[in-house]
């Protein structure tokens, strides 16, 4: 008997000094090996994010700032923080030891919060007593370099680790690159030659000018500025063969391509009076390299025209003036999943890609309620009714913005100055352009507002035209590794069934609680007829008739109202039960098949040892 005590002792107490050696050896050993079970593998890392780490030459710092003492309570807040420690902690593991992560909790009035400050991280209020919480990161290289991620806000959860690799990317690229602007509209302001009057910058231009260095490129020149790191084209017209090549080459050799072409753009009003027909543009090099782009016909959509006032007064829609909102761009791509809508006019359509190698992702598409319209025929339509003729019954959407990755060839077979043959490439695997099929969009009217402010014009934008740009062009700076990182899936994931049974239960109520809720309003308007007749000098006299017939509305209005609160009645009524379900398998279902196969296990076990046991005995 003592024997069996003291082997029970011993037991437990090799099963404790395994039990903390298997601790020591996972935190020790193990901890870099991991399985993410999630189905959109949040807690992993991309390739493209891997690459980005491994292409980083010298140490970076990363400053988590988090108000954790703060956010007592915040329990979807802490949530997501414990999520961008999580993956900021992928990062530093995943580095080799080139990010340094450091968490900072900038309790109110310490000096970690003002290091925050200092870093420019905004400070959410937080009550009225003035404190603040923070939720930000900075990141700092050995040249003293910083870049911030303000705020972590959790509705760009899916693009959190492209965020946080662009700041990491920009860290250890920390120069302003340098755009070639490749355009004959007059992007930095000049004298119209109409009213001779001479205008400001385009605002987009403004706005491009405060990133990074732009080197203006006009039709003429015979090649691309040596440093260009991306080239933006706005309308591009009668290009040079030299600029052509070069274009040609920068592409051919992995270079990035933002380029917005029209089928007829409106802001050149000399063009209306010298020319005859649309102002379209024209870029030989894309059916080189398998994109399809109609310039010929204009995209005209019903659901999106602008209403705009004709001569006489009257608003009308134009149908190739087009307001396209948050529904027609794509919310998983990082150029504009956050913008709310676009402006523009007479858009062009991008054809399907067929070429192999080449894919097409759409960023922009108009609605089911669209069509085409010759591009000619619309460029003399003065009144925008005469677009309306003929138009219904379309189904077809028409994609006006899209990004191009893969394969193309060079539209020139050879270069024409030999002395440019040991630099030519006649193809490439990695073609990188984001392509519009509209320039219009590029000008101010279609996106900001101009007012005078104590002799300054202030700018006020009335749609995210200038975003886009900026988002684009931001995104093709970065290296191949980190425009390749997509959208990711979100660390919460919602109740999809829950819901759909949810919506099954309100549908299955709703057409007869808005029949009762119809009935109930007619019912009301009756009564209020009835009681709001007037006799003689004002009093109001009814007939036995009227009030039989106001008794019998005010008898209907109370039985109504009592079948709308059974019907909302049974409504919650069949969610709760729903929710009873749930909570059934979640607190009762589940852990009882655990212990039922525990209590098996146990018995499995026990019904050995106790025949092993009896073996023994026997012999």
């Amino acid at each position: 008997m003592m024997k069996k005590k003291w082997l029970s002792v011993l037991s437990l107490g090799l099963l404790a000094v395994l039990f903390v050696l298997l601790v020591f050896i996972n935190n020790q050993l193990l901890s870099k090996y991991r399985i993410d079970l999630t189905e959109d593998k949040v807690f992993s890392l991309s390739e493209g994010t891997r690459n980005v780490l491994t292409s980083l030459d010298e140490p970076v710092t990363l400053y988590f700032f988090y108000s954790d003492s703060a956010t007592t309570g915040m329990t979807k807040m802490r949530n997501y923080a414990a999520r961008v420690e999580s993956l900021l902690r992928e990062y530093a593991q995943a580095s080799g030891g080139k990010v340094q992560l450091q968490i900072v909790d900038p309790v109110p009035f310490s000096e970690n919060e003002d290091k925050a400050s200092q870093f420019g991280l905004t400070g959410a209020a937080l009550g009225n007593v003035g404190e603040q919480i923070y939720f930000g990161l900075a990141g700092t290289n050995l040249l003293d370099d910083q870049f911030t991620i303000p705020f972590f806000d959790p509705k760009n959860e899916q693009f959190l680790e492209y965020e946080i690799s662009k700041l990491i990317y920009r860290l250890s690229n920390p120069d302003t690159l340098t755009l070639a602007l490749v355009t004959d509209l007059p992007v930095a302001g000049g004298q119209d030659p109409l009213t001779g009057r001479y205008s400001g910058p385009m605002v987009f231009y403004q706005q491009l000018a405060q990133l990074y260095n732009i080197r203006i490129v006009n039709s003429t020149a015979d090649g691309l500025p040596e440093d260009t790191d991306v080239v933006l084209l706005a309308h591009p017209q009668a290009l040079s063969d030299g600029l052509l090549y070069a274009i040609d080459q920068f592409a051919m050799h992995n270079g990035r391509i933002l380029a917005f072409i029209d089928p007829h753009y409106e802001g050149n009003a000399l063009f209306s009076l010298q020319q005859v027909g649309a102002n379209s543009s024209s870029f030989p090099l894309l059916k080189a390299w398998g994109i399809k782009a109609d310039l010929t016909n204009i995209v005209l959509d019903a659901q999106l025209a602008f209403d705009l006032r004709n001569e006489n007064g009257a608003i009308v829609k134009h149908f190739g003036i087009l307001g396209l909102t948050a529904a027609q761009l794509d919310r998983n791509d990082v150029i504009t999943a956050n913008l709310d809508s676009v402006n523009g006019a007479s858009f062009g359509a991008l054809e399907t890609v067929k070429k192999a190698g080449l894919s097409m992702h759409t960023l922009i598409r108009s609605s089911v309620n669209s069509g085409l319209t010759n591009a000619d025929n619309y460029a003399q339509t003065l009144n925008p009714v005469a677009l309306h003729r003929g138009f219904g019954g379309n189904t077809e959407t028409y994609t006006v913005a899209a990004r191009y990755r893969g394969k193309a060839r060079s539209y020139f077979s050879a270069p024409k100055d030999p002395a440019k043959a040991a630099t030519y490439e006649g193809q490439t695997d990695n073609l990188n352009l984001v392509l519009v099929a509209d320039a219009d969009m590029l000008s101010d009217r279609y996106w900001v507002q101009q007012t005078a402010f104590f002799g300054d014009t202030v700018f006020t934008p009335f749609a995210n035209n200038g975003d886009f740009i900026v988002n684009a062009i931001e995104n093709l700076t970065g290296s191949d590794a980190l425009i390749s990182i997509r959208s990711r899936g979100t660390y919460v994931r919602p109740f999809e069934r829950v819901k759909a049974l949810e919506t099954a239960a309100e549908g299955k109520y709703r057409e007869q609680e808005e029949q009762l809720q119809e009935e109930l309003i007619q019912t009301e308007q009756k009564l209020r007829e009835l009681q709001g007749q007037q006799g003689q000098g004002g009093t109001i006299v009814f007939t036995g008739q009227q009030q039989e017939a106001i008794d019998k509305y005010i008898a209907r209005r109370v039985e109504i109202r009592r079948e709308l609160r059974e019907v909302r009645y049974q409504l919650d009524r069949e969610i709760d039960r729903l929710g009873d379900k749930l909570k059934i398998v979640n607190i009762a279902l589940a852990p009882a098949v655990l212990t039922g196969l525990l209590w098996l296990l146990a018995f499995i076990f026990k019904r050995r040892a106790g025949k092993a046991y009896r073996t023994e005995t026997q012999s």
